[in-house]
């Protein structure tokens, strides 16, 4: 362990607050200590920022983007690709760190790493591509065209489960749009984002960037999160975490006209057809239910089973998730780590529980597991239980690996199950008969913003727009044409005629 934090420059105490090239000095008195949930050793300490160095970063912030704004954006691009390339030859070290921090397995960690470096490569190829149009006038000797600016600070509060994908999911993009990032890491996970700071600050001091347009703070809610998102000089917040964060960041940006890219819960489910190829559909139902130990947005949380191969494939997932080794997630030999924290555990156990009080029943695990490697408390059996989809801790998103198992006949009941849930994030149909997959992706098939066929829930490119609908925010970050979040839309019309008319036909004579 000491060899990656070594490498990632990690000191014993850390500083919560960068302007990308230093380091600000944050009081002592106010330090957290940020230990695994892997086998609860120290990683390190954090003087946590606090007032002060909140004014200080935004205001580094604004005299940056004075500066960024007017950088050619291929010229930009160029520094998200050095950007990519440091990512590149510390990928295993700050994917060790994402994994220890967090718990995920050595492979996601990695994983998350290399999203990190593809929405690099992805953005220095926007960085000239982005693109406005040519409208037809109405008017004679006209031409109307619509122009993308930049927007400004953008901050970019990203949650524990991927502690620094979803950072660079926005901020690169957000770069190469001209815009400067201030970035508030989750409380459970700052040293991952730190990590990522400090990597990054050798290329923006060879390359003279400006301080200020990629900065870092961490602190208290009232002092950080709540500032940052009711402060007028921050015209966007991306937000990831739960629905309840997402009301709370939503409405204080409404109330200023803020912008919000909002990426919240998700209550994902596979419909798994009578059709189904199962050498495909198990794995995936698998990963997705028990990846990341169930702390993915897009976890699968729901199996919707056809009635006539329901008793089968409840079988076969018991067969399976009997095999899952469980342990220290830097061992690539296991499945699965730890969830955060205890409070996560309890979280679980007490879905269990309602689960259980409200009519279903737990087939196979979901016990705590103790004794020899698992003393942090932290590390579950992944459960498999028997619901409804209308029982209420089914509506909801637990964070945890449950997968809840609910039978279907008909296609359409399936789609409604699918549906029925305040949550729009990830679904899946495994079918191999077209008109099932058809209607699946229709106007009256899944209502969420990510809909697969034959692959799972989880894992999505950074090549497409990421994003639900209803309760999970309706935000959309990473690939498509996601770069106009980051930016002002602006309508412009030149006249290059002799005479001044209106449009409508409007007759104004002096």
């Amino acid at each position: 362990m000491q060899e990656f934090l070594h490498l990632l420059r990690l000191e014993p105490v850390n500083q919560g607050a960068s302007t990308g090239v230093n380091w600000l000095t944050c009081d002592s008195s106010k330090q957290t200590t940020i230990t695994s949930p892997v086998d609860g050793g120290l990683i390190g300490k954090i003087n946590k920022a606090g007032a002060k160095e909140y004014d200080q970063v935004l205001a580094t912030a604004e005299k940056a983007f004075q500066l960024w704004r007017v950088m050619p954006a291929p010229k930009r691009g160029e520094i998200v690709r050095q950007i990519g390339n440091v990512l590149r030859e510390n990928k295993r070290s700050l994917g060790q760190l994402v994994s220890y921090e967090m718990g995920k397995s050595l492979q996601e960690g990695m994983g998350e790493v290399q999203e990190m470096i593809d929405i690099c490569d992805f953005s220095v190829g926007l960085s000239r591509q982005l693109y406005g149009l040519t409208i037809a006038s109405e008017r004679p000797n006209h031409r109307m065209m619509e122009t993308w600016q930049p927007l400004g600070i953008v901050g970019v509060v990203t949650s524990f489960n991927f502690p620094v994908a979803v950072w660079a999911w926005n901020a690169m993009i957000a770069a190469v749009c001209g815009d400067v990032v201030i970035w508030k890491p989750s409380h459970k996970t700052p040293l991952s984002a730190i990590a990522t700071q400090n990597l990054i600050a050798d290329v923006l001091k060879e390359n003279n960037v400006p301080e200020g347009v990629f900065s870092l703070i961490t602190g208290d809610t009232r002092e950080i999160s709540e500032r940052i998102t009711q402060d007028h000089r921050v015209p966007l917040i991306s937000a990831t975490g739960s629905t309840r964060m997402g009301k709370i960041v939503g409405k204080a940006c409404a109330e200023r006209f803020g912008r919000t890219i909002l990426e919240l819960g998700g209550n994902n489910a596979i419909i798994l057809s009578q059709e189904a190829d199962l050498k495909l559909a198990l794995p995936a139902i698998v990963f997705g239910a028990v990846g990341t130990a169930g702390q993915r947005c897009t976890t699968t949380r729901r199996l919707i089973v056809h009635d006539s191969i329901y008793e089968s494939i409840r079988e076969k997932l018991v067969t399976a998730y009997s095999t899952l080794r469980i342990g220290n997630p830097l061992d690539e030999n296991n499945h699965v780590g730890p969830l955060i924290d205890k409070e996560a555990v309890h979280t679980m156990q007490e879905a269990l529980k309602k689960l259980k009080e409200q009519g279903g029943k737990v087939v196979f695990g979901g016990e705590v597991l103790s004794g020899k490697g698992y003393e942090t408390g932290t590390y579950v059996r992944p459960a498999i239980c028997e619901a409804k989809n209308d029982y209420p801790i089914v509506q909801e998103e637990t964070f945890a690996p449950i997968l809840y198992l609910i039978r279907y006949k008909t296609i359409d009941e399936a789609i409604s199950y699918q549906n029925g849930v305040a949550q729009g994030l990830s679904s899946a149909i495994f079918t191999n008969n077209m008109r099932e997959m058809e209607q699946f992706l229709s106007p009256v098939g899944s209502d969420c913003g990510i809909a697969n066929v034959n692959i799972g829930t989880s894992g999505a490119e950074i090549g497409g727009a990421f994003g639900g609908e209803k309760e999970t925010g309706g935000g959309h970050e990473s690939g498509s044409d996601s770069w106009k979040m980051y930016m002002r839309r602006q309508t412009v019309t030149i006249n290059y005629g002799s005479t001044v008319p209106l449009a409508q036909g409007i007759k104004f004579d002096l």
